[in-house]
């Protein structure tokens, strides 16, 4: 599993699990507890272009902002051991956030999150494309739900809308060069492509 620590201005795809493949979301708070602390952990540091939370894991597609980007944000510009250190701390506050928030909801103790996280570098826009649908495909593949707009708690929705958002909305259609191929795109897929897919990304993220 790569551990390597994040990069600046690469894209990674990020995801992870309960530890033993305990549930890491319950109910509809404890997404929307997830994704603000979320937005207060890791929007200074990386765009975000996809996401999708389900009951035991999540995935995200992100690029990690420059150094340059990460410097001149309020609250970092401070700091004079800022390096690619400090992004992959940023994740584990986050967890740790998180971690603690779970528990103490749930009258638990110990760790939720496998650890470490992982990460996969992304070096194509081909990859990054399918990665998108990948990302956006999980809740169907594992029997959530019959079709994307069926799912709340992921960006597909957001994509599409014409709310302002933070999400790299923009930059994702343009991959797809419009909202009608994005759509396409989506629903032409087959599932043996999703799998093989998914095997590609575990053997490349193997030393």
């Amino acid at each position: 599993m790569n551990t390597e620590p994040l990069k600046y201005g690469r894209f990674y795809h990020i995801y992870n699990r309960g530890i033993n493949s305990c549930a890491l979301f319950r109910e509809p708070t404890n997404y929307e507890h997830f994704l603000g602390l979320y937005n207060k952990y890791i929007t200074p540091v990386a765009d975000t272009y996809a996401w999708v939370l389900m009951g035991n894991h999540f995935h995200l597609l992100v690029r990690i902002k420059s150094e340059t980007e990460v410097l001149n944000l309020e609250g970092f510009k401070n700091l004079q051991d800022l390096n690619r250190n400090r992004v992959n701390q940023q994740f584990a506050n986050l967890f740790n956030a998180y971690t603690k928030a779970y528990n103490k909801r749930y009258h638990r103790t110990g760790s939720l999150f496998e650890h470490p996280f992982r990460r996969i570098c992304i070096r194509s826009e081909a990859h990054l494309k399918y990665l998108v649908y990948y990302i956006h495909h999980n809740p169907i593949h594992h029997g959530y739900c019959e079709h994307y707009l069926d799912y709340p708690w992921s960006s597909y929705l957001t994509i599409l809308s014409p709310k302002q958002t933070r999400l790299k909305r923009k930059d994702v259609l343009e991959w797809f060069r419009d909202a009608d191929r994005f759509k396409g795109y989506h629903s032409k897929q087959s599932i043996d492509r999703y799998q093989k897919f998914h095997l590609d990304f575990i053997c490349s993220s193997r030393p």
